[in-house]
């Protein structure tokens, strides 16, 4: 069992909140653990069972400039133990239990061009993984993958994933061979798209793995398996799960950074809209003293831009781009840009990034150093981007963990420009999504609206003043339009 914090013999869950709080979900009651250092906002957790050989489990932390950080599970999440850098260089890090065989808990990692590494323990906490060893390649083609720990009762827990396209649901088993630890994939399963998150939590008492399926709407359903390498079938098992920010175990890449929207109206007044998980908003809270910024010419929502994990707002005002969250100036000159976003690390070092785009239709990459304030020089990007009336940047759309952003042309044509992670081409040719998109007066991105750690996009009809939401899925496709409420031409931008 990975995460039995209180020792009664059943798993417990650990989670964040929207709140941003971190709770251990026992039997009985949730146990408010607070929000851990203000700087630090971590991406994922792990919960792997014992790594460092101390009692009790233990916790793996992610940051989102790839600092993989271990916590005791009664320092968790305020102090860790041992740092590792680098781990931006995987879109997904996963625990499986101990599949080597000799009794410490085990971690997989995969790239960005879908190769799979085990990284054996070694139950030493201050050096706690050996070096990577490489499962083999293919892996990029799952949206979801979770260690559920034993599904055939053969003792050594197993590896499920998703189909990023179609949902398909395969078991990778467990071979006990650490140098080549999983057979074949087997396909144990049809369309489990009706899913956000799958969360893999190990083995219970009985030493058998499950598995809990959050749906859209946030109901949980906990999936058992049959004994034969399948399952049986799902039951109910809770509801308003929607509430939950990041649960250890989840499957899905981590939703990096911005999870928020900003209106800003005539008054020069700022209103926050939070995403509940559902794809619905919860209702506004005012962000700004009324008409605090009355007279600012730009504003962007940035992601990411610090291990805060958190969105900061930036702003130009004459002519100088500012961060509000920090209350500081960033440059100055910023007239010479129409255009600011913070779609992500775009340069895959693991800090946000800036785009500007000049009133002559040039788009410059502004690289990050992680701290908010202080960017690169600026590397052309390309031009001819003023032939777009509408750029949108609010992390990862086709599901491959990497900043993507999307851009209207004048002719109502919508199209994707998937990021690369590579500085000196920061997006691959563009993907025409399709037409009939002009009829929009404003686009926009609040991240991952749904839950399914993809960012969505969010349009306004201004003709009723609808906020439409179209969902990301796939490989960067959206559904909808769903429309969530009236009254959106009360602002003149959505960021």
């Amino acid at each position: 069992m990975r995460y039995d914090i209180d020792g009664d013999g059943v798993a417990d869950q650990l989670y964040r909140g929207v709140d941003r709080n971190w709770y251990n979900s026992l039997a009985t009651e949730d146990v408010n653990l607070g929000t851990g250092p203000s700087d630090i906002g971590l991406v994922d957790v792990l919960t792997p069972g014992d790594i460092d050989g101390a009692p009790g489990p233990d916790v793996l932390g992610l940051t989102a400039s790839g600092k993989l950080e271990l916590f005791s599970s009664t320092n968790f999440p305020n102090t860790a133990g041992w740092t590792s850098t680098g781990w931006n260089v995987y879109n997904k890090i996963v625990a499986v239990d101990d599949i080597t065989g000799d009794g410490r808990a085990d971690i997989v990692a995969r790239t960005y061009d879908g190769k799979l590494y085990l990284f054996a323990g070694t139950g030493n906490g201050s050096a706690p993984f050996q070096a990577r060893t490489l499962i083999g390649g293919g892996w990029d083609v799952y949206d979801q993958i979770i260690g559920m720990g034993d599904l055939d009762g053969d003792g050594i827990s197993d590896l499920i994933t998703r189909a990023l396209v179609g949902g398909n649901i395969y078991i990778y088993k467990a071979t006990g061979n650490a140098a080549a630890p999983y057979a074949p994939k087997l396909q144990v399963g049809g369309d489990w798209g009706t899913y956000n998150q799958m969360i893999g939590l190990g083995n219970d008492a009985s030493g058998t793995g499950f598995m809990v399926g959050r749906a859209f709407n946030g109901d949980l359903y906990t999936h058992v398996p049959n004994g034969v390498g399948g399952f049986q079938e799902r039951y109910a098992s809770g509801s308003g799960a929607n509430v939950i920010d990041l649960m250890a175990g989840m499957g899905g890449i981590p939703a990096w950074g911005k999870k928020e929207m900003i209106g800003f109206n005539s008054a020069g007044t700022l209103y926050d809209y939070i995403p509940d998980n559902t794809g619905a908003l919860y209702p506004r809270v005012q962000a700004s003293e009324t008409g605090a910024f009355s007279g600012v010419s730009d504003f962007a929502l940035a992601n990411s831009l610090s291990d805060s994990g958190r969105a900061e707002l930036l702003y130009v005002d004459g002519g100088t781009l500012y961060n509000a969250d920090r209350d500081a100036p960033i440059t100055t000159g910023w007239n010479a840009y129409n255009t600011t976003l913070g779609p992500g690390d775009l340069s895959g070092d693991g800090k946000g990034d800036l785009l500007a785009r000049t009133t002559s239709g040039d788009l410059y990459l502004f690289r990050g150093t992680g701290n908010g304030l202080t960017y690169a020089t600026r590397q052309l990007v390309s031009g001819g981007w003023n032939v777009y009336n509408a750029i949108v940047g609010a992390g990862d759309v086709d599901g491959d963990g990497r900043a993507d952003i999307l851009a209207r042309s004048t002719d109502g044509s919508l199209y994707e420009f998937k990021g690369t992670g590579n500085a000196a081409a920061p997006f691959a040719p563009r993907i025409n999504l399709g037409t009939g998109w002009g009829g929009y007066s404003m686009l926009a991105s609040a991240g991952d609206a749904d839950g399914n750690g993809r960012a969505d996009l969010l349009v306004v009809d201004p003709s009723t003043g609808t906020l439409n939401r179209y969902s990301s899925y796939g490989d960067g496709h959206f559904t909808g339009p769903v429309a969530l409420g009236g009254g959106w031409n009360t602002y003149t931008k959505l960021f």
